[in-house]
């Protein structure tokens, strides 16, 4: 076959057709595609030998920038071989075809508004400098970036076993074998995988990408503390001392620790009329993009508070004596609390417990930036387990984890639970990751009367990792401060978002979640299955892919728990046995040692 012409590919076989301009504009198309506005469209050019980490980082890039809202596309060398090109070869005429072909789906897709990433070998630099010349005539922006590993890493990995077969003589003319692969003389970035995590090259690309005023600074502001800088705070503290001061609650005081570790993040302090009511409407932040808030987190004062305050441009907050923040700039609003009780709970029923306190506190709302002087502590023995999203983010780091899928509960553990929870680890290992982690993270602030304490709780939960029903190598257990409001639907949102700022990628949604029997009719206040279905539709979770609950029981015939589908099988024939947790939050009340005999019938 040696005497066939080289066919040519920069040639022009249609004569009888004209370019067609679009009639939207790209600033246009800008504003709609995606919730940030503005047009980001460009090419990332993943370029290096095989097994160097190309579809790996362009994947890992792609999911943490659709996750921050940014619309993106990666395009695998592989995958398109299944499809557009699956008609080429691997000859040198074919590959050029094969990188020509994907520079033009690339600039459509940059064209369409999307940042594109491209994962393919792309050896010679001809077909590279072709691809960023096409881009170049279309007016958009071009990124080569070389994915560097010496041929001795890629061919430790091999994971396809290329490598081998090509020393064997299986495979002919592979890249870097028995076939040149030229380095990029000037690529505007270089990422040595041999070296780096892949967490390390998902931050130097995005910051390429920052530099280049692809993705906005503020969007991968990830956490925002409301914690006074170290060489302010005895300033800050002087200011303390001089200004009037409000009493709080410790209800406030705990919104206070939500606030200031950057739980709530983008809010810098209370919320003031306008965040309130966009939250109250819409269960969103509209300023700065969509932005998921389904729950007022707001500072209720009373009318003489509210009078004595009203002309001040600033003043401290107060728990038991000790002053332990700044409001700056405050605003006072009315609280109407019978429509904001409507709206948060769909219900004003003066016996639901967060609605009795609502009901009870101030009649105005006051709104404002926080400077907090130091972390909330309650010295409970538990304050080692009220870890911050930052703090959880760099815990999950270190431990290397490439998907952290979080539970949110406020009773112990069941074997439901359980069972869910090591599904969705299996499930996630069958999906490529490796090392997927577990975000047990139980509710630690206000909660009513007859739910299981927390020390209790915390108790159930190492007891559950010391019988080794979950893998404690690779569960973080760790407390969230958030009052529970049983708001259903409405709060699981806030749940569900605070776990994202927390790093979490997936979130496990239980039965009736944030739910709560009606203090009158005893029934069911929210529909159970409504948690999870509103949380696949809520509006600003992109980062989170959500692990919807499902029923659990004993299988008598197993003699294991398994989840039970009434579709396939019949009660009567399988025997399963329904556990009910109500027997287990009657013996964990009682604080006494059967409590701790249960948690190990139970698991």
């Amino acid at each position: 076959m040696s005497g066939m012409k080289k066919q040519r590919t920069d040639l022009q076989r249609a004569t009888n057709v004209v370019y067609q301009a679009h009639h939207v504009s790209r600033s246009k198309r800008g504003q709609v595609v995606g919730t940030r506005g503005g047009f980001r469209g460009c090419t990332v050019w993943l370029t290096g030998l095989s097994g160097a980490g190309k579809t790996t980082i362009g994947f890992a890039v792609e999911e943490y920038l659709v996750s921050h809202a940014i619309p993106c596309y990666s395009l695998d060398g592989d995958n398109i071989r299944h499809g557009l090109n699956k008609n080429l070869g691997f000859t040198a005429t074919d590959r050029e075809e094969n990188i020509r072909r994907i520079a033009e789906v690339a600039r459509l897709f940059a064209d369409a508004g999307l940042v594109c990433i491209t994962s393919f070998i792309s050896p010679f630099t001809k077909d590279r400098n072709d691809a960023r010349k096409i881009h170049e005539i279309a007016g958009l922006p071009f990124f080569e970036v070389f994915v560097n590993a010496p041929l001795e890493v890629c061919e430790s990995r091999d994971v396809k076993g290329l490598y081998k077969k090509a020393r064997a003589g299986e495979i002919k003319g592979f890249t870097g074998i028995d076939s040149d692969y030229e380095k990029p003389e000037a690529p505007e970035l270089v990422l040595k995988t041999g070296e780096l995590t892949v967490n390390d090259c998902i931050q130097e690309l995005v910051d390429l990408l920052k530099e280049q005023d692809i993705v906005p600074t503020g969007v991968t502001e990830e956490v925002n503390e409301l914690f006074v800088p170290e060489n302010k705070l005895d300033l800050v503290l002087s200011d303390a001392n001089i200004l009037p001061a409000l009493s709080i609650t410790e209800l406030d005081l705990q919104w206070i620790q939500v606030l200031s570790e950057g739980w709530a993040t983008p809010l810098k302090g209370f919320m003031r009329e306008r965040e309130f009511l966009q939250v109250l409407h819409f269960g969103t932040l509209l300023d700065g993009g969509v932005i998921n808030m389904s729950v007022p987190i707001v500072l209720p004062v009373s009318k003489d508070d509210k009078e004595r305050l009203d002309s001040c441009t600033a003043f401290a907050l107060e728990f038991k004596g000790k002053k332990v923040a700044i409001m700056r700039n405050p605003e006072f609003y009315e609280h109407r609390k019978e429509e904001r009780c409507a709206r948060q709970w769909g219900t004003t029923c003066p016996q639901h417990p967060y609605i009795k306190m609502v009901m009870e506190s101030g009649d105005w709302l006051a709104g404002g930036d926080l400077e907090v002087f130091e972390r909330i502590s309650w010295n409970d023995g538990l304050d080692q387990y009220r870890l911050t999203p930052r703090e959880l983010r760099q815990k999950c780091k270190k431990m290397r984890a490439d998907a952290i899928f979080a539970f949110q509960l406020r009773n112990p553990v069941h074997n439901g639970h359980a069972l869910l929870m090591q599904d969705t680890k299996r499930r996630l290992l069958e999906r490529g990751y490796k090392k997927p982690v577990l975000l047990l993270h139980p509710l630690g602030g206000w909660t009513k009367e007859d739910d299981v304490p927390l020390d209790w709780r915390m108790k159930q939960h190492a007891a559950v990792l010391d019988e080794g029903v979950l893998d404690p190598e690779n569960t973080i257990v760790a407390i969230f401060p958030s009052p529970m409001m049983y708001a259903g639907p409405t709060e699981v949102q806030w749940h569900c978002r605070a776990r994202m700022i927390a790093g979490a990628n997936f979130y496990i949604v239980g039965r009736d979640p944030a739910g709560m029997p009606h203090p009158e009719t005893k029934k069911d206040l929210y529909e159970p299955t409504h948690g999870g279905k509103v949380l696949t539709m809520a509006p600003g979770l992109t980062s989170l892919e959500i692990i919807p609950f499902r029923v659990a029981a004993y299988n008598k015939v197993k003699k294991a728990m398994d989840f039970y589908d009434k579709e396939r099988y019949h009660l009567k024939t399988l025997e399963y046995f329904l556990r009910s947790i109500k027997k287990k939050k009657e013996f964990a009340k009682k604080k006494s040692s059967s409590s701790l005999k249960y948690v190990h019938l139970c698991t």
